[in-house]
């Protein structure tokens, strides 16, 4: 049954049927369209919405899963691209062109968390990632630079694409990983362990181990991109199979071996993908133009540390 083609699964090898990769919604749900390039999502539980960013567009849109209403979040939001809630719920975004990494406080204030590096200013924040001991870790490649269609073209005052890590205690920004061609989602590991970082350009995800003091060491491919695959953000299902949005060629599914064990076919070039729902087992796509949805058989893990305690709290307290 390799290389099977169903409506929207499409299975390599067995694991991907027999871990239920492949039940639950036959077809996509299309949540909405009319972006120029929709990106970044995140599921709020306590609200039951999805936060997602519509880039070239400059805004921030807003989908509740109650009513299926689609609003303007936040307009004029410096081209933000990747989304990602802290500890506290609060909405931690990388704005491509204002160049930085920002959080949205309960009262609606907007904090600068990062925008330089040695005194020389940030690329373009791509993706972020908070780890739980309240360290942000974000990529920041030149997306946003390269022209002003997703932010403002500019020269790098850094001249590299690199991985950062804000210290939750003196919000110190600390480069970690400097070995991409163009750095883009990230994601740890359910024991925080290890750091997966996708490289666009490089078409390929790679892997670290985080040490005790935040550093990581190791740096090693955990896999390479097959025929038109350009990765972009990743996320992890709580049985350690690591789902990628992988642009041209939907969405891929790998065994923690690294095994790329089937896809999900979408319509459009594929953004970002996030978990979401009240269960967790609804997953979230922005590709291109639109915002899709498709409730599975396997659940995601929440993108704040290990064990989802942060999600339990949120849809407990909703």
């Amino acid at each position: 049954m390799s290389g099977e083609r169903l409506a929207l699964y499409e299975m390599f090898d067995d694991r991907f049927r027999t871990g239920r990769c492949m039940y639950g919604d036959d077809r996509l749900e299309v949540l909405y369209t009319g972006c120029r390039w929709a990106e970044g999502p995140i599921y709020l539980p306590a609200w039951r919405q999805l936060i997602w960013s519509d880039i070239p567009n400059d805004r921030l849109l807003r989908w509740d899963e109650e009513t299926g209403a689609v609003s303007v979040f936040r307009r004029s939001a410096g081209h933000v691209n990747g989304n990602t809630l802290d500890g506290q719920g609060r909405l931690v975004s990388c704005e491509q062109g204002n160049r930085r990494v920002t959080r949205t406080e309960h009262d609606g204030t907007v904090t600068v968390l990062a925008e330089r590096w040695r005194g020389k200013r940030l690329n373009s924040p791509n993706d972020a990632t908070v780890k739980s001991d309240g360290s942000i870790w974000f990529s920041d490649p030149d997306f946003g630079i390269t022209s002003d269609y997703e932010g403002y073209h500019a020269q790098s005052e850094i001249g590299a694409g690199n991985v950062y890590r804000i210290d939750p205690a003196t919000g110190e920004v600390r480069l970690v990983a400097d070995c991409f061609d163009a750095p883009n989602g990230l994601v740890f590991s359910a024991d925080e362990r290890r750091l997966f970082v996708s490289d666009t350009r490089a078409g390929r995800i790679r892997v670290f181990d985080v040490r005790d003091d935040g550093t990581l060491s190791d740096g090693r491919i955990f896999a390479e991109a097959r025929g038109a695959a350009r990765f972009d953000n990743l996320r992890f299902d709580d049985a350690g199979r690591l789902w990628a949005a992988a642009m041209d060629d939907g969405v891929h599914c790998y065994d923690p071996d690294g095994t790329l064990i089937g896809r999900l076919n979408i319509p459009e070039r594929v953004a970002n993908i996030t978990w979401g729902g009240a269960k967790r087992n609804r997953l979230f796509i922005t590709a291109r133009t639109g915002l899709y949805s498709v409730v599975m058989g396997v659940t995601g893990t929440h993108p704040t540390g290990p064990g989802r305690r942060p999600w339990a709290a949120t849809v407990a307290a909703s």
